[in-house]
C-alpha cells in the first residue's frame, strides 16, 4: 500500500465514523421522546431497596449517578446500565415507522453485525441520558433485564425472577440470594441457577467475592472475575 493510499485511508475511515456517529445521535434526539411515551416509563417505585440497588450496581455499573451514559469502570466492560436501555429502547422493544423506523431497522441490523465496535449505542446513551432520570433508568433496567427462561417462558426483570426462581417477592430476598439474580445478569441462560447451578454458583461465589472486598476486578474488561477464590 502506498503511502497516499495510507493517507487517504487514514483520513476517510475516522471521517465516515464521525459522520455515522452524528446521523446516528441526530436520529436519536429525534426518536427518543417518541419511543420513551411508546415506552409508559414511569415514576413507579421499584421494589429493590438500597442494599440491593449499592449490590447491583457495585457490579453492573459503579459509576451510574456520576456518568453521563458512557463510562469504562474497573470490572464492568464497555456497557453502562444506561448504554443497555438505550439499546433496547433505540432499537428492540418499540417499532418506529418511516424514515426514523428506517433508520432504527439500519441500525438495529449494524448493532446486531458489529456490536463489539459499533460506538452508536454509546451515542444513543448520551442521549437518552439527558432525556431520562437516572431513577427512571435504574427502575426501566431492574423491571425488564432479561433473566432466562422458567417453565418454559421467558423472564424479564429482576421481579419476575425474583418469584420464579426463589418464589418470593425481590425486596425480602437475602443479600445471597439477590446475589444469585445479579449473577444472571451477564448471561442468563448460560448463569441459571436451575439450568446450570455449577456455573451459577461459581459466578455468584465470585460476585460476593466482590461485593464483600475480598477481591477486586482485575482490569477495565474483567466481568469474570477468574482470580477471585470462591467458596466450597
Amino acid at each position: 500500500m502506498s503511502y497516499r493510499v495510507f493517507k487517504g485511508v487514514f483520513v476517510v475511515v475516522p471521517a465516515a465514523i464521525a459522520m455515522y456517529l452524528t446521523v446516528v445521535g441526530i436520529w436519536a434526539a429525534f426518536s427518543v421522546e417518541e419511543l420513551l411515551y411508546k415506552e409508559h416509563v414511569n415514576d413507579d417505585q421499584i421494589q429493590i431497596t438500597k442494599e440491593q440497588v449499592s449490590i447491583l450496581l457495585e457490579i453492573e455499573d459503579p459509576t451510574f449517578y456520576e456518568h453521563v451514559g458512557v463510562d469504562v469502570s474497573s470490572g464492568q466492560g464497555m456497557t453502562t446500565i444506561t448504554s443497555s436501555i438505550a439499546r433496547d429502547i433505540f432499537l428492540f422493544r418499540q417499532k418506529l415507522t418511516g424514515l426514523k423506523g428506517g433508520f432504527q431497522s439500519f441500525y438495529a441490523n449494524v448493532f446486531q453485525c458489529c456490536k463489539k465496535v459499533d460506538f452508536g449505542r454509546d451515542i444513543m446513551a448520551l442521549i437518552l441520558n439527558f432525556h431520562l432520570t437516572k431513577e427512571k433508568q435504574l427502575s426501566f433496567y431492574v423491571s425488564n433485564s432479561y433473566m432466562g427462561s422458567h417453565n418454559g417462558n421467558s423472564v424479564f426483570g429482576l421481579g419476575q425472577a425474583s418469584k420464579a426462581y426463589y418464589g418470593k417477592p425481590l425486596f425480602v430476598l437475602s443479600n445471597e440470594e439477590f446475589i444469585g439474580l445479579v449473577a444472571m445478569l451477564k448471561a442468563p441462560n448460560y448463569f441459571h441457577p436451575l439450568k446450570n447451578p455449577e456455573t451459577h454458583k461459581t459466578r455468584k461465589d465470585k460476585i460476593e467475592q466482590i461485593v464483600s472486598g475480598k477481591c477486586e476486578p482485575s482490569g477495565w474488561f474483567d466481568t469474570l472475575y477468574e482470580h477471585c477464590a470462591t467458596n466450597t
